[in-house]
């Protein structure tokens, strides 16, 4: 089996974090859904060739935030709260601002060049023929 969770030696964070960050990134864009079933500890730790120790703690820390449920017996799914995309979605977002400001930071823009740059691009989005 192939899985598309990637992870990077030479990435900073901690294996167990890269993991977390990737399922919460496909429940924010709508690719795992509220109710369906991701991988088993063991499977998901075979196919990624990490310990089962790491995915383990990925979904207790998923489970503590209320990001999946876990059942006895059946596995664990991604948690029904409704609100819980939203709030993915947003924390997606910023993730995305924040890397657009350090980007900015780093090609000396001020904050209203960064602004203007978004408004922009908004713009052009808006025009863009379907």
């Amino acid at each position: 089996m192939h899985s598309s969770y990637i992870i990077s030696q030479t990435d900073p964070r901690p294996l167990y974090l890269q993991v977390k960050e990737q399922i919460r990134h496909r429940i924010a864009v709508g690719e795992l859904k509220p109710g369906d079933e991701i991988p088993s500890i063991r499977a998901l730790a075979a196919d990624i060739r990490v310990s089962v120790i790491t995915i383990k703690r990925t979904y207790l820390e998923l489970e503590r935030e209320g990001v999946i449920q876990t059942r006895q017996g059946r596995g664990s799914f991604v948690a029904d709260n409704v609100r819980l995309g939203d709030s993915l979605k947003e924390q997606e977002l910023d993730s995305h601002l924040q890397a657009a400001v350090r980007a900015a930071a780093l090609l000396n823009l001020t904050e209203e060049q960064l602004a203007e740059r978004l408004r922009a691009i908004s713009r052009d989005i808006k025009t863009e023929k379907p």
